[in-house]
């Protein structure tokens, strides 16, 4: 069954003969192309404003289009969208010779930027692993050694879930932990992080089957890998972010972000940082730094003496 194309309203004939390809022959939702004809009809106003048709419109015109949204404050994934759109259409009008050339060819997208990881503060990580200590029954004791060891060691989920039994041992004090690449590296633990796996693996046969033998850390019978899953740690760790009165989104991930804020917050060097995260590029590392940047510059403006002077909207 051909896909009826979406109704179109005012847009020019080359707009709209392009909108129908994309519906019909690409089967692009109704909502992106209800997109893109919004997205190419603002263009063609600006350009109509600079007495510019879409025919004849020059590399230049384009650029001018592009800055004109960045300098209106428009964010910048919004001017990348609206920069697809209309490499599309070019290319489009470039492919069905209605242009000899393609003026969008050379366009760079707007940089991005990068969302500064989430975190919780100090505070919060240790009103969840009282939380979870509060509990008494296997699962708590284990929720609270996985917790524990995640903090105490900033892994990603997949290292957490997979470690092996013989990852841990007490007399040492490190972790062995395998990460991208199958690339091992050694964490330290923290003192309670070892108690707490130490308790826990008292109970670590009720997660097996009578018998059952298990080269993983946090075994589990359910669990079609044999060891505990993210989906189930994750559920597990918002049940106790909602006991523990923290409406931040709270998940493995936030975790080992809180885990190497907590740490620059502390001084270390961003190179041990790198190692213990197992970064192979310090770039990845360095994140870090403009998220604590960022906590650095809302501390001045909430707690300055002289906050007022830069909120003006804050009341004496």
């Amino acid at each position: 069954m051909v896909k009826k194309p979406t109704p179109l309203t005012r847009s020019s004939r080359h707009i709209t003969s392009f909108l129908q390809m994309m519906s019909v022959e690409r089967g692009a939702a109704s909502n992106t192309i209800e997109n893109y004809r919004r997205d190419l009809e603002n263009l063609e106003d600006y350009l109509s404003g600079k007495s510019v048709r879409l025919e004849t419109a020059n590399t230049d015109d384009l650029r001018g289009y592009i800055k004109k949204l960045l300098d209106s404050g428009y964010a910048p994934r919004t001017s990348a969208r609206r920069l697809s759109a209309l490499k599309q259409f070019f290319k489009f009008m470039y492919g069905e010779r209605i242009r000899t050339d393609d003026p969008a060819a050379s366009l760079d997208s707007p940089k991005l930027g990068r969302p500064l990881p989430k975190f919780l503060t100090e505070e919060e990580v240790n009103s969840l692993l009282e939380h979870a200590r509060s509990g008494t029954d296997s699962k708590s004791m284990r929720l609270t050694a996985m917790l524990e060891v995640l903090y105490a060691c900033g892994l990603r989920i997949s290292e957490l879930i997979t470690l092996s039994l013989s990852a841990f041992t007490r007399q040492s004090g490190m972790l062995i932990v395998t990460g991208k690449g199958n690339k091992e590296r050694m964490v330290p633990l923290t003192k309670a992080a070892i108690e707490s796996v130490q308790l826990y693996q008292t109970v670590r046969s009720d997660f097996l089957n009578k018998g059952q033998e298990s080269p993983w850390l946090f075994p589990s019978r359910r669990a079609r890998e044999g060891h505990v899953n993210r989906h189930t740690f994750d559920k597990e760790l918002r049940e106790l972010a909602i006991k523990a009165g923290i409406t931040k989104k709270v998940s493995a991930h936030v975790i080992r972000h809180s885990f190497a804020s907590h740490l620059l917050d502390h001084d270390i060097d961003l190179r041990t940082l790198q190692q213990m995260l197992g970064h192979a590029d310090i770039s990845t590392t360095t994140i870090y730094t403009h998220m604590i940047g960022e906590r650095e510059k809302q501390l001045v403006l909430n707690k300055h003496p002289l906050a007022a002077l830069f909120n003006p909207d804050e009341k004496n």
